[in-house]
């Protein structure tokens, strides 16, 4: 058996799989073109998502998706110059949108968001990472009976998925939070969901204690590969040559390229979001809350209280457009009238999305000694932990805890 792994990719899903693969006695190696953890798992809402197995698209998606892309407040922004490209990934999440395919895709998520902690916790444990992770809970909150009405659906497939769920009526929304809008009048609270005060630290933190456990972390641009017979030799960098034994490619959405010249096409877009950090609040938020009729959440995060937002579809490296970052912050402070002055910072990152709403996991249909582990949209932080334990047991031969069929990577 070979003892050597190079990861491409030290996002959070990387970082967990080399960890992951560290504990199986493999030497690792993670290349990454920048500093590890700030891409998208930088700047992300920070909650662990155990209740999110709703995918992306749902029954009715093609008569509302129209309507949003022209409405100057959606959550859904499409770049016009990026339509020809983005086309095929539309016409396939419209079809994942038909009930029985998302039943199907609920129960594949939910498959992975029920290991959320058996992947993390040794992870976390090991690199004295506990300080950045909190179990206050997240709320679902409504501004009218006709959003809740509209959430029916989606809240029955999250019960039928064992997902641990209250219902309140606003004046209960606000005696658990007092920071909220007059304008809330109902609520689901969902206690069991935990979060990170700080996506990046708790990313760095696991990824210093990679180092520590004899890691290396090589910075560089991965560009391409030389293929030998089994499947990949080297790693070609804009820093010269790696040779490599086993490739695991966690590059989120740059791992769309690299994946087409392994031989798999898969249809991965970057679903842009952004943040907004507000400091000095000098009031605090007890849980996180997403709002169903604003499409924004709000936690509160090591340096201040930070609202994200929005699903905009463009080229991973297009310059962003803080216009949406505006839009969030606005929306936030009508949510949480408390929140005050201007935002102290901004940010746009490129999370990888599937049109199915799930990602790939799994060996290369072209090359035994590739595994594949992206394109895990908004869930990367929340499966990360449990994507890296998957990917080790995969390299060392063992069963795996969750049925991989979902996720391969030809399913497209």
């Amino acid at each position: 058996m070979a003892k050597s792994v190079t990861v491409i990719g030290a996002g959070i899903v990387g970082v967990c799989c080399a960890l992951h693969l560290q504990r199986e006695g493999f030497k690792v190696r993670l290349v990454e073109k920048g500093e590890p953890g700030m891409k998208a798992s930088f700047g992300n809402s920070g909650s662990f998502g155990t209740a999110s197995c709703v995918p992306f698209a749902m029954p009715g998606v093609l008569k509302k998706v129209p309507k949003m892309l022209f409405d100057s407040s959606s959550p859904l922004k499409l770049r016009w110059s990026h339509v020809p490209s983005a086309l095929p990934w539309f016409l396939r999440f419209i079809a994942a949108a038909r009930p029985s395919r998302v039943e199907e895709i609920a129960a594949a998520r939910n498959s992975l968001l029920v290991h959320t902690h058996a992947g993390y916790a040794p992870l976390i444990e090991g690199a004295d990472a506990k300080q950045w992770v909190k179990d206050d809970g997240l709320m679902m909150l409504f501004e009218s009976e006709e959003t809740f009405q509209n959430a029916a659906y989606a809240l029955d497939l999250r019960r039928r998925n064992g997902v641990h769920m209250d219902i309140l009526d606003g004046n209960e929304a606000r005696q658990m939070e007092p920071a909220l809008s007059t304008r809330i009048i109902k609520a689901v609270s969902l206690p069991d969901v935990n979060r990170t005060i700080d996506p990046w630290r708790l990313c760095d933190s696991l990824a210093k204690d990679f180092v520590r456990r004899g890691g290396e972390i090589v910075n560089a641009e991965v560009r391409g590969f030389e293929i030998g017979g089994d499947g990949p030799t080297k790693i070609v960098t804009d820093r010269g040559l790696l040779d490599v034994e086993i490739v695991v490619l966690a590059a989120g959405v740059w791992s769309r390229p690299l994946a087409k010249q392994l031989g798999t096409s898969v249809p991965l877009e970057a679903e842009r979001g952004y943040h907004v950090m507000f400091a000095g609040q000098d009031f605090g938020l007890r849980r996180a809350l997403v709002s169903a009729d604003r499409n924004v959440s709000l936690a509160h995060m090591h340096e201040g209280i930070r609202a994200t937002g929005v699903a905009e579809f463009a080229a991973p490296d297009a310059p962003a457009d803080m216009r949406i970052a505006d839009m969030i912050a606005r929306q936030a402070k009508e949510l949480v009238p408390g929140l005050k002055g201007e935002p102290a910072s901004k940010w746009m990152g490129p999370r990888p999305s599937h049109p199915d709403s799930k990602p790939v996991i799994g060996r290369s249909p072209r090359h035994k000694n590739v595994f594949f582990a992206f394109g895990h949209d908004h869930l990367g932080l929340t499966m990360a932990g449990i994507t890296g334990k998957l990917v080790a047991e995969l390299a060392t031969g063992k069963p795996t805890t969750v049925d991989l069929a979902p996720f391969r990577p030809d399913r497209f």
